[in-house]
This record gives C-alpha cells, structure tokens and sequence, in this order.
C-alpha cells in the first residue's frame, strides 16, 4: 500500500535539527549564479511588502508567507532522510543560512543571537557534530565557508565547486535593503514564514517514482515554447507560420548548445531591453511592473502588450520571429559567445562576465536598433561593454560590490531605458556624462586594501593591471591565465611583506598597524601557486630575486626589468607612469607603490577609451 504524507513547512521545522542525506540517484548541485540572484531577488521583494522599520520583531508573524516549492523526502526504516527531489534548493538554503551567520558572527548584532541560525545549518547528535545536508563529500567544504576559512577546490567534485561558487555569490549579491536593522527582521521572516511543501514517501519505489514524476519534463511547456506558440497563433499564412516555425526551433537549438535555459534568459533580456517600461519599486506594497513580469512569465506578458511591442496583424507576428527575434538572438549569441571564450576586440565583455554581472546581456542589447548594418551594432556593444568594464572596476576601487538586487533598479531606470536606439556618437556622450558623475572613482585606490569580502574583486584588479602592461610592451600574455582557477598552479595574490610584524616594528607600532599596511593594494601581486608557497616567509630582499622570473607586475619591482627592456621603459615614458624597482620594500616604498596602481588604474579604465572604440575598426 503506497504511503505519502504532504505537508507545508517552514524552514526551521524543516531543519532544526534534522538531518537529510541524498540519494544515490541525485544530480550534482548545480545551480548557477542566476538562479541565486532570482532566489535573493524573490526573498528580498517579498519580505519588502510586510517590512517596515519601525516595527517591532513581533510584527514578523503578521509578514505576508512565502513557498519556495517542494521538497520530496524518503524515509526509511532506519529513521534516516534521504532527499529525492528539492536538494538544490536546499543547498542553496544551507549556504544563504551560513552566509547569515556569518555576517552575524562579524556584525555582532544585538538582536539576533548566532545560535538562532547555526541549529538549522548543523546539529549535534550522540555528542558529535554533523551538518544537517549531511553528505560526506560536502563536509569539509561546508565547515569552511561557516568558519570563514578559504577552501580549495582544484580537485574537488562539481557539486563542492558549484557549492563554493554559489557561496561568493551569496557574499556578492545579498540585497542591501536587507542588511543592518532590517536583518533580524529579514532573519525571522526566511526561518518562519518562508515555507516548503514537504512530501515524505516511505518506501524506495514509492519516492523514486514521485522523483520521475515531478522531473518527467514531457508534460509541460517551458515559456520559451508557450511564447513561440502564441505567435505562431497569430500568423494566419501557412508557410509564413510554417516557417516561423522552424526559424524558431533552428535558433532555440543554437541557444541550448550555449546553455540549458540560455533560450530563456535571451528572451528575458531581449524584452527587457527593447520593450520594458516600468519596474516594481523596492518598497513595501509595490507590485510587479514590465522589468519584473517578464522575468517570470513573458510568454503572458507579451500577449497582454502586443500593441506595445507592435503585434497588430498577422504580418506582424511573423516579422516579429523572421526579422527581429533572429536579429537580437544572433547579437545575443555573439555576447554570449564572448562572454565564455576570450576575442580580442570584444573582451570587455569577458571582463565583466568574469565578475558574474550577469545585467550586462539586456544593456548590451538595449542600444542596438531592429535592422540596422551589424557592424554599428559591434560597435555599440563595444561602447557599452567598455562603460560597463569601467563602472565595474570603479565600484570595486571603492569596497562596493556588484549585487544584483542593488544594482538592477537603476541599470533600468538610468541606463537601459536611456541608451535604447542610440547611435554611437550619442551612446558615447550619455555615457561619458554617467561616468562624470558616478560617485567612485579611482581615488578610492588610495585606501583600498585586502580583506576577506573582496578578494576576488583585488585579484581581478591586479589580473588586469597584470594583462594590461604586458600587452601594451608587446609581451605574449593571456587575461585568463591570471584568474582562472581549473589549473594546477593557478594564480594568487602574493604579498610582498611576510606576516612577519618584528622585522617592520621600526615603522609601526603595533601588529594590528602592520598587518593593515600590509594588506594594502600597493603591497600586492599575482603569483603561481607553488611559487607564492615557497616564497611566504622570505624577506622582501629575498623574494624580489625570484619576481624576475614571472609576471611583468612582479618583475617591475627588480632592477633587472628596467634593463635592456625598451618596450617597458617606452611604455612607462609615453604614459607617465612611476614605476621603480625596490631593492627594499618600507613603508614609504608601499605607499609609492599604491600611486603607482592608481595611476595604472586611472590608464586602463580611462573614460577616454569609450571614444577610442568610435574609432576602432569592428
């Protein structure tokens, strides 16, 4: 006799002290970065309907509820649970409930007690400690991210890179709007009143075939294919819809070959583009808007603005699969192309893929026209790409980060909406204004030093300057050399003082003082792993022996470098830049050192360089 018990949950009575294992006929953990900017980005809008700041705690449990889906449990006889369907959600749960421990842990926040959280990430049974996901291959990987530690994943399996990944994400893209005296209010919201529809079989037959049930894909339509259906509808000439027809299949399958959803995410940012009017406004009560409907179903979306876009007769609709869904699908197919494999004149877009700033695809898009020559539309992209390259690393110059939810308001509202249609020489001037009056710049290099939050963020810097210097003297060099980790000896940062406080005490006067000088941008470089190890402890006068042999960042600090090297020592003369070697390396020498990066900044992110692209062949 088959038994099924389904019943809703909330997060903490599904986790508070309850173990799951998975089943040997689960998936890796795969979700991407999108999928953990949608959860944020639905958990932050709806908790923003009931919150207000003047409310007390209590008010929480009058908060509007929020299911998040279901979550198919086996239980067995042994008492253990094993998850059949829901265990990427659930991961992704884990690391959100480990992030806000975290940032507890090192807020120190009043109100909220750490414990609160840390029961529904692990527990203690029989005296001994395990996570509540308690998969054996993830424990160690777990057990770092909640105790802030770096964890290598060179040789791991895809779920515990993925699981990494998905963390920093979780670090990069957390709303502001529920940072600081929205936390606790935030925290009890997610533990209490977001929920899951638990389904517990109890026999193996019984969950698998709930398992193929739920994942049984045949059954239903995806938006993709509802919107290609609606269109199709409307042609009412038989070989115009029977062609439609397959210019769409043709292209979805060009898309797919990129990603599973990639024909979804390129129909999102194509209306959001062209067609969005409206956004739902970040405060409570708003309602959904143009942005946000067609982020979750355009397919209806497009049906109920037809006129908007321009859907009046049959013609309409066919033109609107033959001319412009081909047009837009093939520039997203060449952004998407570049935003995985290195091309030289459009590598802008590679940069900012590489900082996982996923807004780019519908701004990219937002400028070019329907049916204008392909090479003006490479050039927009490019103008676009370069501003966006600069914006990034500016915010980065300044501590702030890339988030998604804090960002995307104004990407819409001050930017999409602006450049949509505009020829180039226009393109450039809106940008340029953006850029004169964005609140960071690269004076923010002077302060800027190394902490646990940006690391990333420091070593894509210092990949740039890197990469940048060695192209421009000529050099053969490689951008992803420099960040990607899937190598044996990727590269790290390197600092140039050792943790050594007694050997600096004459110019500070204490560990804390030093170890902050030390951290700064200007004490920093790339260097191979294995290279970097062998070199932690050594003096500055010792390593700068060994700079010589790799990159042209770290050679420029030994005297050598500036002998017979005409290409660098041209370089550094045509822009004016101070670089030096150091036989010693003292405080004074840092500071140098950090001008020296900001002056580099300053080169390599120029506004000017969005004119250049007026000029630069496509």
């Amino acid at each position: 006799m088959t038994q099924i018990d389904a019943r809703s949950k909330s997060i903490r009575e599904l986790l508070d002290g309850i173990k799951y294992s998975i089943d040997y006929y689960q998936r890796e953990y795969k979700w991407r970065q999108k999928h953990i900017t949608e959860l944020l980005e639905d958990l932050e809008a709806k908790f923003l309907e009931s919150y207000e700041p003047n409310h007390e705690r209590e008010q929480v449990d009058n908060y509007l509820p929020y299911f998040l889906g279901s979550i198919v449990i086996s239980h067995k006889e042994n008492g253990k649970k094993f998850i059949i369907d829901g265990q990427q959600r659930l991961t992704s749960l884990t690391l959100l409930l480990i992030y806000l421990h975290n940032l507890l842990k090192n807020s120190e926040h009043p109100k909220v007690k750490v414990d609160v959280i840390s029961n529904l990430i692990f527990s203690v049974k029989f005296g001994r400690e395990s996570f509540n996901l308690n998969v054996q291959e993830r424990t160690a990987v777990l057990k770092a991210l909640y105790e802030g530690s770096p964890y290598d994943t060179l040789r791991e399996a895809e779920s515990v890179r993925n699981i990494v990944e998905r963390y920093h994400d979780i670090e990069s893209h957390f709303p502001e709007s529920l940072k600081n005296r929205a936390t606790p209010y935030f925290i009890d919201w997610l533990t209490e009143k977001v929920f899951m529809v638990q389904i517990t079989a109890f026999s193996d037959d019984d969950a698998y075939t709930i398992f193929e049930t739920m994942n049984d894909r045949g059954l239903s339509l995806n938006q993709s294919e509802m919107l290609k259906g609606y269109l199709l509808s409307q042609i009412t000439n038989d070989e115009e819809k029977a062609k439609g027809n397959q210019i769409w299949r043709k292209r979805i399958l060009e898309l797919i070959d990129i990603g599973k959803e990639e024909e979804i995410d390129f129909i999102k940012a194509w209306l959001r583009a062209k067609y969005a009017e409206t956004i739902r406004d970040r405060k409570k009560g708003a309602t959904p808007k143009d942005f946000d409907k067609v982020g979750t179903e355009f397919h209806k979306w497009v049906r109920e603005n037809k006129e908007k876009i321009g859907l009046n007769s049959s013609s309409d609709y066919f033109n609107f699969i033959d001319k412009e869904y081909m047009q837009f699908s093939d520039y997203y197919l060449l952004i998407r192309k570049a935003a995985e494999q290195f091309y030289d004149k459009l590598e802008t877009i590679y940069f900012n893929a590489h900082n996982n700033f996923t807004l780019q695809y519908p701004v990219l898009l937002a400028p070019l026209k329907k049916g204008e020559e392909r090479e003006i539309a490479r050039k927009k992209i490019r103008i676009v790409g370069r501003y966006l390259d600069i914006m990034i690393a500016r915010r980065f110059a300044n501590f702030r980060i890339l988030s998604y939810n804090a960002l995307v308001y104004t990407m819409f509202n001050s930017l999409i909406k602006e450049i949509r249609d505009k020829d180039p020489e226009v393109l450039v001037e809106i940008l340029l204004e953006k850029l004169n009056k964005m609140d960071e710049t690269f004076d923010g290099v002077k302060g800027l030093y190394l902490h646990q939050q940006n690391r990333r963020h420091i070593h894509y810097l210092l990949a740039r300057m890197t990469y940048h210097i060695e192209k421009m003297c000529g050099m053969a060099t490689d951008f992803v050399k420099y960040v990607t980790k899937d190598v044996k000896k990727p590269y790290e940062i390197e600092h140039l003082w050792a943790d050594k406080f007694e050997r600096h005490a004459d110019e500070f006067n204490s560990a804390h003082e030093f170890s902050q000088y030390r951290n700064y941008f200007g004490g920093l470089i790339l260097l191979p792993r294995g290279f970097n190890q062998s070199l932690s402890d050594d003096s500055y006068s010792e390593k700068v022996k060994h700079y010589i042999k790799d990159n042209l960042l770290a050679q420029s600090l030994n005297s050598q470098c500036y002998e017979k090297n005409p290409s660098f020592l041209n370089y550094i003369r045509e822009k004016g830049l101070p670089f030096k070697p150091y036989p010693e390396f003292k405080k004074s020498d840092l500071e140098e050192r950090q001008d020296l990066y900001q002056k580099l900044c300053e080169e390599i992110w120029s506004p000017n360089r969005l004119r250049d692209e007026l000029e630069n062949d496509v």
